[in-house]
């Protein structure tokens, strides 16, 4: 091999998935389908009209939806009040379906339960091309996607060190990530979460007022210098 041949081999870059499961929170809406060998038996537990839908969308599962109430409990037909705070959506599967059984099936029914988030929403706030409130319909999103859905960042946006602000079950906590750097989707932050705020703080510059960009910032300051050097001779 020449020398240089090595500046020329593509790398390979390996994405650890280091993605937590997440846990359902208060507030957070769930929609949730128990299916059967006999649908008809299990008609109650899903909403009217999920023989038509095609997806699950945050408008329906805000009336048909199961909501995450101040104790942490959902309430379902038949079963009543079950604790789902803290739990995965895998967990939540496993839990309605050992309480179906446990009061209202037989093993034969061969029961099918599924939980789902309706969509993850998350919002942007600061320099990015668009803020506000943002949502994918999707079960897992990254940081990239979910900056390039909001216009991505602004020239005057701070890419080394975008903010997250992520709840948790005992209260918030703050998170920053490198943007610039490939080691950002090696973070144990690269997959967003239901109702992440994303902050793009400003750079300094901007913050100084001395422009958006290299050739402006240069530009301000030699402005600066210039008038600086107008009073300086005047007054002397």
């Amino acid at each position: 091999m020449q020398q240089g041949d090595e500046d020329l081999t593509d790398s390979l870059i390996s994405l650890q998935k280091l993605q937590e499961p997440y846990r359902v929170q208060i507030n957070d809406l769930l929609s949730i389908r128990v299916k059967a060998l006999d649908q008809e038996l299990v008609s109650i537990f899903n909403p009217v009209t999920d023989a038509n839908a095609t997806a699950t969308t945050e408008e329906s599962a805000y009336f048909d939806g199961y909501k995450v109430d101040r104790q942490g409990e959902i309430r379902i037909p038949n079963l009543g009040k079950i604790k789902v705070i803290g739990l995965t959506l895998e967990e939540i599967e496993q839990l309605v379906e050992k309480e179906l059984l446990d009061k209202s099936f037989k093993e034969e029914a061969n029961l099918y339960v599924t939980v789902r988030l309706p969509g993850i929403r998350y919002t942007t706030l600061g320099e990015f091309g668009s803020q506000g409130g943002q949502v994918f319909y999707r079960p897992e999103v990254t940081l990239t996607e979910a900056v390039a859905n909001a216009g991505g960042f602004n020239l005057t946006g701070d890419m080394r060190n975008l903010v997250i602000l992520r709840q948790y079950p005992d209260g918030k906590r703050i998170h920053h990530v490198d943007m610039t750097s490939i080691d950002a989707i090696n973070s144990p932050y690269y997959y967003i979460q239901p109702n992440d705020v994303l902050i793009a703080n400003p750079l300094p510059q901007k913050t100084l007022g001395l422009g958006e960009n290299a050739f402006s910032t240069i530009t301000s300051l030699i402005g600066i210098i210039t008038t600086f050097s107008i009073l300086f001779i005047r007054f002397n």
